[in-house]
């Protein structure tokens, strides 16, 4: 099995659409995933998984119900499961997602924003 490379710059630039998370890789049942965000994305949560948020470019802020938690380029935070969040970047932001398989990115809704079937890149 061959080892293979990922270059996060070129890998974003592969794709314009926003909120719609790409699949770069996996890990035993954990998808690494790419996304674009701009915008207030929608209140959720996720019964059974927990989140990781990396920001490669730009800025973004989880809200949670009881303070806001800003992630600048190069940081990272978790979201346990369970805990209702809302993700907004004033301006695009590029993100680094590491999450079971099983997360929808809406959590426990459905709606316009959810992307059921994810596209891989690679």
């Amino acid at each position: 099995m061959a080892v293979e490379k990922v270059n996060l710059a070129k890998a974003f630039a592969r794709f314009q659409d926003q909120w719609s998370p790409k699949i770069v890789g996996e890990i035993n049942d954990m998808h690494v995933k790419l996304s674009k965000l701009q915008g207030e994305f929608v209140w959720h949560h996720h019964k059974d998984e927990d989140e990781f948020f990396l920001v490669v470019k730009g800025e973004l802020t989880l809200k949670f119900r009881d303070r806001d938690v800003v992630l600048r380029e190069g940081e990272f935070a978790i979201v346990p499961r369970g805990v209702e969040h809302c993700p907004v970047a004033e301006r695009e932001a590029h993100v680094l997602l590491f999450e079971p398989k099983s997360t929808l990115n809406t959590g426990n809704l459905r709606n316009e924003r959810t992307v059921p079937k994810l596209e891989k890149l690679y």
